[in-house]
């Protein structure tokens, strides 16, 4: 019994002990926010039906859409004041997969101080200076390597699918983007390169309190690809975009109204 009272006397005095340090040494109150981008997958304002031929675009070209990959990179948050925040300390590359449901949510590790921000910027693909080759060395996304012949580094985007021709004949395309080429006309060889990677912008009004989760969907209308304000007509440029920077820089253009802004989630 001497021995039970022993012990309880010695808990209480470790836990009297740990309180006081608690009091003495309190834990840092964490007072930045966080924020979450999701990725929702449409065609005509619909979310998107694979595998199946049942759209058209506006050069009238029947089309379905098999699978799509893309890298998100460089999410930069602009306060009113003018200043600006990087969100590039931990994960500044997301690889965005239609056949892996878990990569439609990018979760930013960075932390984000409380204020009034007014936009978000992001670069759709990868900017040349991160875009290195091996840095990938894991699939899926080291499968999106581009050729080093091309440029190097990794594609910004993969669309596939398939389309059909005025005679209903049906062909596979690889809408892919990357680092574009500059070509010899007489001797075909590659004289120099064309980054394609582009920023989207987005106008918000965001009050981030301390403590606050922020989620920004973000709807990803596929069919502008091939709308605006370019028509992409397969009949024209075939199937594949990948070593023909001219339909590269029509899918450039119309790629800022791929991605528009939806309704913020904030708690």
């Amino acid at each position: 019994m001497k021995k039970l009272k022993s012990i309880t006397i010695l808990l209480i005095a470790g836990f009297l002990l740990a309180s006081s340090c608690n009091k003495d040494n309190p834990q840092p109150v964490d007072n930045t926010a966080r924020l979450t981008l999701s990725f929702y997958h449409l065609v005509d304002s619909l979310p998107i039906d694979f595998d199946t031929m049942k759209y058209v675009n506006a050069a009238g070209n029947p089309y379905l859409v098999s699978e799509i990959q893309y890298f998100i990179s460089d999410v930069t948050l602009h306060n009113t004041d003018g200043t600006y925040h990087l969100l590039d300390a931990w994960e500044d590359i997301h690889y965005v997969d239609t056949d892996l449901y878990e990569t439609f949510k990018y979760v930013l590790k960075d932390s984000i101080l409380p204020g009034t921000y007014d936009s978000l910027i992001f670069t759709f693909g990868i900017s040349e200076e991160k875009n290195q080759s091996l840095m990938f060395v894991n699939p899926p996304e080291s499968n999106m390597f581009w050729p080093e012949y091309l440029g190097g580094g990794y594609h910004y985007l993969k669309l596939n699918g398939k389309w059909k021709d005025t005679e209903d004949i049906i062909h596979p395309y690889n809408f892919h983007m990357g680092i574009g080429q500059i070509y010899d006309p007489e001797s075909d060889e590659i004289t120099g390169f064309v980054q394609n990677y582009f920023k989207v912008k987005f106008h918000y009004n965001l009050e981030i309190e301390p403590g606050d989760t922020i989620f920004i969907p973000i709807d990803v209308h596929v069919d502008q690809w091939f709308e605006n304000p370019h028509v992409f007509d397969f009949n024209v440029w075939g199937g594949d975009i990948m070593q023909k920077q001219d339909a590269m820089q029509v899918a450039k253009e119309n790629g800022h109204n791929v991605f528009q802004k939806s309704m913020i989630i904030g708690d």
